[in-house]
């Protein structure tokens, strides 16, 4: 069994390559994007079923050098805000292979704002439904990865998400929008949404 995991994990890590070497290419540019303040509020957080526990501390570092990492990128010539609340999260427990397999998933709104303006350019928080990237549902990251890890790959995709909204209403930032591949990682919901639900669903395999 030690054998199969160290290979699953192996396979985990080399097929995770391609996604995190995204950062050392230079971005095709979102209109006149330039970032401004990175907020991230995490405020006591609803941690859900089987889940490790994350200070509102560590979500926040995480999520704050993720996006400036991504965003920082960007070179426009207008200053836009952008601030992530973290609503509620699971750092899988490890499980049993194959039997019981908790799944990582974090829960954020996210919501733009123009500098020039100090005006929203989205009224209502967007949803977004985050899982890790490269988790493996027959083992779940529990089995694969220490808490810390969990928080930088979910704090990783959450700056993806953001960058993937930007690119569909590109128009907010003086850009044309982008129609782009789904990711199953990354789940766009309804403010209103009852998302939670979506976290007890998949702490479960």
């Amino acid at each position: 069994m030690r054998s199969v995991v160290a290979m699953m994990a192996l396979a985990v890590l080399t097929a995770c390559g391609g996604i995190r070497d995204d950062l050392t290419e230079r971005p095709d540019q979102i209109g006149n994007f330039l970032l401004a303040h990175n907020i991230v509020v995490a405020n006591d957080p609803q941690k859900g079923p089987f889940s490790r526990d994350v200070t509102d501390e560590e979500w926040k570092e995480a999520i704050q050098s993720a996006v400036q990492d991504r965003l920082g990128r960007y070179e426009g010539d207008a200053w836009y805000h952008v601030a992530v609340v973290v609503q509620a999260y699971v750092a899988a427990m490890p499980g049993v292979p194959m039997v019981y397999s908790p799944q990582s998933v974090l829960l954020v709104d996210v919501t733009f704002f123009e500098d020039a303006t100090q005006t929203k350019l989205n009224e209502d928080p967007i949803r977004l439904t985050i899982f890790e990237p490269c988790c493996t549902p027959v083992l779940g990251s529990g089995m694969l990865r220490t808490k810390e890890e969990q928080v930088e790959g979910l704090a990783f995709n959450v700056a993806r998400a953001v960058e993937r909204t930007m690119r569909e209403n590109a128009e907010w930032f003086g850009g044309v929008p982008e129609t782009l591949a789904d990711d199953p990682t990354i789940v766009a919901g309804d403010a209103h949404n009852d998302a939670i639900d979506q976290i007890d669903a998949n702490s479960t395999n």
